[in-house]
């Protein structure tokens, strides 16, 4: 059995880390850390787990940790990881952060767009950017994984294809996002209460949203060349969910049947990546509470442009479950193992 340890079990990821790490037949969690909840039981903070969880949360001591298990899934703030990760740990456990610590590799930019300083930047390029359809082999041999943001994961499998065979211009390419408040996490804000969500749609971080750098240097690797992109971000009042649509100009030469086949070939053999039928749009009811990403495109012959667009669970796939996904390549597990969930409806 694989010994986990979960930092940040209390939040929204951390909480669904628990939940599909009970499913997972070779997976014993053996230690809840939670820095706000310090002794006291976790089904009384998460009452879904009443007698399915007896333990208390613990602190967030990760050298302790270390020493007791054999990956650590650190679903904490911005910061905490690289605030106390060591190359000791990193000999001990295999670590799994779900935070923007090691996603961005240019020390420079994750400082400017976080606002905070990188406490151990010598990690940043060992880490993984744990993006499993994109990056399995160097995750099997991985210590360190950087598990991917929730809007860039889906946007990166929106757009991916295209920008891979070249076919759109990277330069036109504008993303408009629409997540469930969950993606905000658990803490109180003014801004998540009830009343200021429900009946409501609205854009945020318009031009300074932090996932806009992880998502142009992913799909600069796609694409082979740097990007620059609009990214808009807006939240609507449900619990979960991302919807992307992205448009781009289509360059001379390309036409739709070219189009579909670069999604076709992408995903035809991905377990959890789901190219839809012509004419379906994603939807994210048809994801919810699972591991998938719906995907689809169309191609407008009118405006020469194509409409990219994705739908997935932030939740799993955006964080809880993309990271078990992870933990189970560098353990030489199948890769579904404990994750496939069905879509729950309605």
């Amino acid at each position: 059995m694989i010994k986990a340890g979960i930092i940040g079990a209390t939040g929204y990821a951390g909480g669904e880390l628990v939940r599909i790490l009970l499913g997972h037949k070779d997976v014993e969690i053996q230690w809840y850390g939670s820095r706000s909840y310090i002794d006291q039981k976790y089904a009384q903070v998460y009452q879904n787990m009443f007698q399915l969880v007896e333990d208390k949360c613990l602190d967030d001591n990760i050298e302790a940790l270390a020493d007791q298990v054999d990956v650590i899934f650190t679903a904490t703030p911005q910061g905490f990881l690289a605030g106390v990760l060591t190359e000791d740990i990193l000999n001990k456990v295999k670590v799994i952060d779900l935070s923007a610590d090691y996603r961005i590799k240019d020390v420079a930019v994750y400082e400017k767009w976080y606002g905070i300083p990188h406490k151990s930047p010598q990690f940043i390029s060992e880490a993984v950017y744990g993006l499993c359809e994109e990056n399995r082999e160097a995750v099997k041999k991985a210590r360190l994984v950087a598990n991917p943001g929730c809007y860039p994961t889906c946007t990166f499998f929106s757009i991916a294809p295209l920008a891979k065979k070249g076919y759109i211009d990277m330069s036109t390419l504008i993303v408009d996002a629409k997540s469930g408040t969950s993606g905000a996490g658990r803490g109180a804000k003014v801004d998540n209460l009830y009343c200021e969500v429900n009946e409501n749609v609205k854009a945020y971080g318009v031009a300074a949203h932090r996932h806009t750098p992880e998502i142009e240097e992913q799909l600069g690797y796609a694409a082979g060349e740097q990007v620059v992109l609009n990214f808009t971000p807006h939240l609507i009042p449900m619990n979960r969910g991302i919807l992307i649509t992205a448009y781009a100009a289509v360059k001379e030469g390309v036409t739709e049947e070219m189009i579909r086949s670069a999604y076709q070939e992408a995903y035809d053999k991905e377990r959890f990546v789901r190219f839809l039928e012509p004419g379906l749009c994603p939807q994210t009811k048809w994801v919810e509470g699972s591991n998938y990403v719906d995907v689809n495109v169309v191609y407008d012959s009118r405006t020469n442009r194509v409409i990219m667009m994705g739908a997935m669970d932030n939740v799993v796939k955006g964080a809880a479950g993309q990271a078990v996904q992870n933990m189970n390549l560098m353990f030489g597990l199948p890769e579904e193992t404990g994750l496939m969930l069905v879509p729950m409806f309605p």
